[in-house]
């Protein structure tokens, strides 16, 4: 394979992007140490190290590794696991099960984890590895569509994915992990995922529009209120659902999902019952509206922040063979 290093320079910082390419199973045991260091759930362990280099496309395998470093006080890059900042794991699948690997165009690319730690989440280190993922994927393998999974209530996820690369939901996954607990993810909620789909072959981001003309009552599916409440580490300001309303037939609707899901996740892991159930009711009324609205031919169109305070996240929603035209 060919380019598997790539510098970028994210704000005030160098990172180095690399393949993975050992033949040294001992340099696989970082990707297990920095997958539970950022999930923080050690039962939902990778392989050993042994098979995670047998997993390796380059010897035996169909995986692909790819790690990030960031440079050293000196300003140099390299290899060294105590500079690793991030991490991408994936590998080759298929999509009909009965062409299987006969026909290229029945390959995916499933794109399992992708992490950094949290002192570089605000570097967009993240999209950098996801880019380059992408470009290793197409011209490295031969492959033109990644997919991957992500909690439909995590808006950073969310306008990484859908905004940002354009991706696509194929089908909402009920409880896909199971109890799934760790620093991301609370056992108590369930596992929902958005199973998604990125064409390496088009252009990936969504065109910059605003859609805050169209935010008017009759579109949005979520009536939600900021309430304050005693979180785990002391008063916090969280978005509460008070309604939901599945009979709104507009051309778009807003489905409107936490501004910090995660926050929210661990500031309501209490023992008061009331405030422990926020995440649950997310969880239940938007599966509940997701798998309605896609039920009706709805699709997932795009990924929007509100600009006025406090912030909103949405996701906005069409109907196949409706126009989405500004001021409509």
């Amino acid at each position: 394979m060919k380019n598997i290093e790539k510098i970028v320079t994210l704000k005030d910082k160098k990172f180095l992007l690399k393949v993975e390419t050992s033949h040294d199973h001992e340099d696989y045991a970082k990707y297990e140490a920095m997958r539970n260091e950022i999930w923080g759930f050690p039962d939902d362990y990778l392989p050993g190290p042994r098979n995670l280099m047998c997993e390796n496309f380059l010897y035996d395998g169909s995986a692909l590794f790819i790690a990030a470093y960031v440079e050293r006080p000196d300003g140099k890059l390299a290899a060294d696991p105590a500079h690793l900042a991030g991490f991408s794991y994936g590998f080759v699948g298929v999509n009909d099960k009965d062409i299987a690997f006969r026909s290229l165009k029945n390959l995916w690319f499933y794109s399992q984890y992708t992490g950094v730690k949290e002192k570089f989440r605000d570097y967009g280190l993240g999209l950098a590895l996801k880019e380059f993922q992408r470009e290793r994927v197409a011209d490295g393998l031969g492959i033109s569509t990644i997919t991957c999974t992500y909690d439909p209530l995590t808006g950073v996820n969310a306008w990484r994915n859908i905004h940002h690369f354009g991706m696509k939901v194929l089908e909402y996954k009920v409880a896909t992990y199971g109890e799934y607990g760790g620093l991301l993810n609370r056992q108590d909620v369930p596992s929902d995922r958005f199973f998604m789909s990125w064409n390496l072959k088009k252009r990936t981001r969504q065109p910059a529009k605003s859609y805050d003309s169209l935010l008017r009552e009759s579109s949005l599916v979520i009536d939600a209120a900021e309430r304050m409440v005693n979180g785990r580490s002391g008063p916090v300001k969280l978005e509460v659902i008070t309604a939901a309303d599945l009979r709104k037939e507009d051309k778009l609707l807003f489905v409107r999902v936490p501004r910090d899901f995660y926050l929210m996740l661990r500031e309501t892991d209490v023992e008061d019952a009331e405030v422990r159930r926020i995440p649950l009711q997310w969880r239940l009324e938007t599966r509940t509206i997701f798998q309605t609205l896609f039920g009706r031919g709805y699709k997932i169109i795009d990924f929007i922040h509100t600009k006025i305070e406090p912030r909103r996240n949405f996701y906005v929603l069409q109907r196949p063979g409706r126009s989405a035209k500004k001021g409509d």
